[in-house]
């Protein structure tokens, strides 16, 4: 009796594992669905849209969905975790240095975000959903980041401390620098992509100049800098 109750449970837990496996399964295919209706329609898809675009009824995604905000958060997360995560840990792994691999690492950010503008400003027109959706991206490239920059900071003997606000500052600036340009763009991309080059750039030489200890920088003076003369004339 107790051997028929267990295999009628494990037989039990195997249908609940498949039914929630094709429940992720379909909710991914719609997910791949509406980042596809997107491109086609633009950042303006409605559900009804969407809906049209897939195939499917606007009650079928309300049913793997709550709401437009649920999707539109599942939307970011499969754009992050299928392009935007994998081009960022490629250039986090280029065999470069210095300041050819500061420039690849923006110019990846970037040039990902830009040739994806439609899913991009569909994710951002939709506020209750961009707050989590973009956050959760940031915080996965920012931690690489911080990976990346601990390891090779230990490597030269220098204090490791501050690799983690130092990166979730760099990707939260250039994020927020990006989605500037993306809504009204004044520059090329290179422009762009050159000038988060150069702050980043120069704030990594000064880290490296102390070593990247606090106490050292503390105990400096830190007097304006002297702007060049060919500058003033």
């Amino acid at each position: 009796m107790a051997q028929q109750s267990s295999a009628t449970a494990v037989k039990t837990d195997g249908r609940k594992r498949r039914w929630h496996q094709h429940k992720v399964d379909r909710r991914n295919e719609l997910v791949d669905g509406t980042l596809e209706a997107i491109r086609r329609v633009g950042s303006n898809v409605s559900m009804d849209e969407i809906a049209a675009e897939i195939g499917v009824s606007k009650t079928v995604l309300y049913r793997y969905f709550v709401d437009k905000n649920d999707l539109t958060t599942a939307v970011m997360m499969r754009f992050a975790q299928t392009t935007l995560i994998p081009n960022m840990a490629a250039a986090l792994k280029a065999n470069l240095d210095g300041y050819a691999l500061t420039r690849e690492v923006i110019r990846v950010y970037v040039d990902t975000v830009a040739a994806e503008p439609e899913p991009y400003r569909f994710v951002m027109a939709n506020s209750s959903a961009k707050s989590k959706a973009v956050a959760d991206s940031e915080q996965i490239i920012a931690r690489m980041l911080a990976v990346m920059l601990r390891r090779r900071m230990a490597a030269a003997g220098m204090d490791t401390s501050g690799a983690e606000p130092w990166s979730f500052h760099t990707v939260g600036g250039v994020q927020l620098a990006t989605h500037s340009w993306m809504s009204n763009p004044r520059m090329t991309s290179d422009e762009l992509i050159d000038y988060l080059t150069m702050l980043s750039w120069n704030a990594l030489c000064g880290i490296v100049e102390v070593g990247g200890s606090l106490e050292k920088f503390n105990s400096m003076p830190h007097p304006s800098p002297i702007v060049p003369r060919q500058v003033l004339d």
